[in-house]
């Protein structure tokens, strides 16, 4: 079925008028086809944009008013009709003349629109403004399989039976009564958010008459002008040559400085978007999105992906659905917290280290660590149940079922965007290659199995040794991060001494936490130094591979850096999880760093503390410092320019700055796009699950930071950065194969906690076996009496070796010196047969640890698997709309094409142009 010329020449009413009568028919009553689409811009308070087809008239009459408007507010070429698509910036001074030149005239030829303006601040700065008229968009948004609106959709409602309809009435009802949603934008007082959904379809020009056009210059919105308008000029040849091709490598080699598409005009207006509407796209966003007044509501994602393209808006829907879902894992978090607040009084755990005043415990480090009462750490045991409860182990399952629903509900709400954005059927176009690959690998090429072209090819010895390498690279920067580490295990060995010989008496008696402290603030220092190390590292290896095309060298970078940060931050984390006081040996028999450093024990309270302090301080300290450099810097950096305009120029002469020079003085995006963004929520997700048994808080911290993370993004996109080039994509990409490996990471290393760090096996041991209630199958808390003596073990002083042995003799507690002290461990007293061996309870003990962490494993990824079989990827709503919708296209493509045939039968039956045979 193809259209013929005479359907495009028609006048817009008898096209309209058409349509209409096809809608007519197939769905009864449907209003108004010209009813504005999500993507019309139309929906807009009139301010800066064109007048749709029903104000032709009064646009007409009014016409220079509307140029002159045009002309001021910067959106414009100097004539007030042609929009500005994009902005290219080069200097004067820039030797590449011949280059541009070449360049241009080839713009030219492909019949885009060109107007070059001088900057106001300085003259060697030329700005080139490009417009794409109605036909080049026409033909390549063809090429590009753009999909545009043809009909508004109507939804499909089952046939219910009257009972449920009864229900139905009686519950709507009800929520008369209920207040309004606050999350929801207020769709009565802000008209402009009122959308309607379109059936779309890829733009055909022979087809041009079935789409819904009120207005050819806002038929394609700005974002999707600035796409096509990328497009043409990643494709404009600028020299003679095979690879001399395309903008980007113009920005490469210094021909052009920048290229952007512009904002819409300010973000701010003088009065309310209530009572007199968006003056842009740009101020609805910032008025409904980016204003800090609005943090508690829904993001209006149609609306980013309208104004950024479809990827940021997938960044912020995952975003915002990620932080949605923290909801209840902070407050089962928080529950497991005051549920240990409310039982602490009650814990005999913590009640027998604070009454054990007879208890001497032996010094922690050599010579200046003094004897101490069990008593002393009264506190921390206290502060370590709060984390340490009955609760945790079902907070460390709960974790582990939250994430693989998380990431499988998220599946679904991707699919819904996709089908809502018009991103089913959508597939990347074939990639170039990249011009590093193109100038390393040009002698050697073969055909491309899908162009048919031929193109660089690269050895498979060759890509085979350039892996090893980067291999080898990223192997040399792990062992840099674990001699990082190593070099922090040699601090706090050190400094625990000197810290217990410390004049101040408060960090004398807090030794062992002043040490934790300092450390993990020593150790976020160097973090943050080795990132800056890894960034460059990881470019280098990656250009060292030569991926081919761009996506690779994303893939391939991404993984490096995620790789190499997500060691550097968690390195330490794992080990005070699973190594400190794991392998110090016992008193008169300790193990020595390089025969010399003995190796740190943990409190008498456990190491629980020192995992809670480790990434309490780093989980805060870290996302504080990422959201000073997100918003921080780029403000200080525009402040800054701002401030040098005012001096050199003069605050008079700001306020008549086109917009063009206005995103120009604005930071440009990341090089790396939405890398810095994906990569802050990945490592705090990793945080969030990782080791969430240690630290139930950690939810509730992760949720404060992304509802302020949303915003801050939000007005950075907004108001501090250049618009970024709309782009499509389909999903996350690499990020969601990375958040499956932190799922079935964090099974293990919460096994691993709860097994070994905590303190809930040996407890349970304890009721079980040798407690009060050994043998009755019970353990509450009277059954854990005498635990506390049950878990230290007995040490002879005079057995102590002699850099070892303490400087005080323990006089201080009884009056004569001490004999024997006690230490955290399963060991025979110093006068049994074998001293200092290993006691029956140990292996029991270490039985039940390796029972507990296959048993917890096996169990949490049964469920994992098993929720991600009951959970369709797909929802079963959509795929009938899916379906249905295309059987309606189907019928509606149909319908118009045979009025058409129809039509033109008649005509030639009045022209006497009749054929046989002919059809229908």
């Amino acid at each position: 079925m193809e259209a013929s010329s005479s359907g495009i020449t028609n006048g817009k009413n008898k096209v309209f008028h058409a349509v209409a009568k096809d809608v007519n028919i197939l769905f009864d009553e449907l209003e108004a086809v010209n009813s504005p689409c999500k993507d019309d811009d139309s929906l807009l308070h009139p301010g800066n944009l064109t007048s749709t087809s029903e104000d032709t008239s009064r646009l007409e009459a009014g016409g220079e008013t509307v140029r002159e408007r045009n002309k001021s507010n910067g959106l414009y070429f100097r004539d007030g009709k042609c929009r500005i698509d994009y902005i290219l910036v080069y200097r004067k001074s820039n030797p590449q003349t011949e280059k541009r030149e070449v360049f241009e005239r080839n713009i030219r030829a492909e019949g885009l629109q060109m107007e070059k303006e001088s900057s106001l601040i300085n003259s060697d700065i030329i700005f080139v403004k490009l417009h794409a008229p109605w036909e080049v968009l026409g033909r390549y948004a063809e090429q590009m399989n753009v999909r545009m609106p043809f009909r508004r959709k109507i939804y499909y409602l089952p046939r219910r039976y009257k009972f449920m309809s009864r229900i139905d009435k009686q519950i709507s009802r009800f929520r008369r009564w209920l207040p309004k949603k606050p999350m929801r934008l207020d769709k009565e007082t802000l008209p402009d958010l009122e959308e309607n959904d379109c059936y779309t379809a890829p733009f055909s020009q022979q087809r041009i008459h079935h789409f819904i056009i009120h207005n050819k210059d806002t038929f394609f919105n700005n974002a999707t002008r600035s796409r096509i308008v990328h497009h043409i000029l990643q494709r404009i040849k600028y020299e003679e040559g095979k690879n001399k091709i395309g903008l980007n490598r113009l920005l490469t080699n210094g021909s052009y400085e920048a290229a952007f598409p512009l904002h819409e005009g300010s973000y701010r207006s003088k009065n309310s978007i209530k009572t007199h509407g968006a003056v842009n796209h740009r101020h609805l966003l910032y008025e409904c999105w980016a204003s800090w007044g609005v943090w508690y509501k829904y993001q209006p994602l149609d609306l980013v992906r309208r104004y950024f393209g479809e990827k940021i808006g997938l960044y912020f829907a995952w975003l915002g659905w990620y932080t949605g879902m923290l909801f209840p894992a902070a407050f089962i978090g928080l529950f497991v917290f005051l549920y240990g607040v409310t039982t602490l009084d009650h814990c005999q755990v913590s009640k027998e280290v604070c009454q054990a005043t007879d208890i001497i415990m032996c010094p922690v480090c050599d010579k200046y660590c003094p004897f101490m009462r069990l008593s002393d750490s009264c506190v921390y045991a206290k502060v370590t149940h709060l984390f340490d409860n009955g609760a945790t182990v079902f907070f460390a399952v709960f974790m582990a079922v939250w994430a693989t629903v998380f990431l499988e509900f998220w599946k679904r709400r991707r699919a819904v965007i996709a089908y809502d954005w018009d991103l089913i059927d959508w597939e990347e176009e074939e990639e170039e290659i990249r011009p590093q690959f193109e100038a390393k690998y040009s002698k050697k090429e073969r055909m491309n199995p899908i162009s048919g072209k031929p193109e660089p090819y690269q050895a498979f010895t060759d890509k085979c040794s350039r892996l090893i390498v980067s291999a080898s690279g990223i192997f040399f920067m792990i062992c840099v991060v674990i001699a990082a580490v190593f070099g922090i295990v040699i601090y706090r060995v050190v400094t625990v001494s000197t810290f217990a010989a410390f004049k101040w008496a408060l960090i004398r008696n807090n030794s062992q936490v002043a040490t934790t402290g300092t450390a993990v603030c020593i150790n976020f220092c160097i973090i943050m130094l080795l990132n800056v190390l890894y960034e460059k590292v990881a470019l280098l290896l990656t250009n060292l591979e030569q991926p081919r095309t761009e996506s690779e060298w994303e893939n391939s970078f991404t993984l490096k850096m995620f790789l190499f940060q997500f060691v550097n931050l968690n390195s330490s984390t794992f080990y005070i999880a699973f190594f400190l006081g794991r392998f110090t040996g016992h008193p008169g028999a300790y193990l020595r760093l390089i025969n010399r450093w003995r190796l740190e024990e943990c409190h008498p309270s456990g190491c629980l503390i020192d995992l809670c302090m480790q990434m309490g301080i780093i989980m805060v300290l870290k996302q504080t410092w990422n959201n000073f450099m997100e918003l921080g810097y780029p403000l200080i950096q525009n402040w800054w320019t701002r401030r040098k305009v005012r001096q050199e120029h003069g605050t008079e002469r700001k306020i008549n700055f086109p917009q063009w020079e206005k995103d120009y003085n604005l930071q440009p995006m990341n090089a790396y796009g939405l890398f810095d963004e994906y990569l802050e929520m990945i490592l705090q997700f990793g945080f969030t699950t990782i080791f969430v048994a240690a630290f139930p808080l950690a939810p509730l911290l992760a949720l404060l930071n992304n509802i302020i993370e949303i915003r801050l993004d939000a007005y950075k996109f907004v108001t501090q950065w250049r618009r970024p080039l709309a782009s499509r994509a389909k999903d996350i990409g690499i990020w969601y194969g990375i958040l499956e490996g932190i799922g079935i990471l964090s099974v293990i290393t919460n096994a691993f906690v709860i097994a070994i760090t905590s303190d809930f096996i040996p407890r349970l041991v304890y009721a079980y076996k040798y407690g009060p209630c050994a043998g009755q199958g019970e353990a509450g808390q009277k059954c854990m009496v005498g635990y506390v003596n049950a878990s230290l073990s007995v040490f002879r002083i005079s057995d102590f070796e002699n850099r070892s042995e303490p400087e005080s003799d323990g006089s201080e507690f009884s009056g004569t010196p001490l004999k024997y002290c006690r230490y955290r461990d399963y060991r025979d007293p110093p006068h049994s047969l074998a001293p200092y061996g290993y006691t029956l309870q140990f292996w029991h003990v270490l039985a039940a640890r390796l029972a507990f962490i296959i048993v917890f494993e096996h169990l949490v990824f049964c469920i994992k698997h098993l929720i991600s079989y009951l959970i369709p990827d797909l929802p079963k709503d959509l795929r009938d709309r899916m379906r249905r919708e295309k059987y309606l296209i189907q019928e509606m493509m149909y319908e118009a094409e045979l009025e058409r045939l129809q039509k033109e039968r008649k005509e030639r039956k009045k022209n006497g142009k009749a054929h046989h045979n002919e059809w229908p």
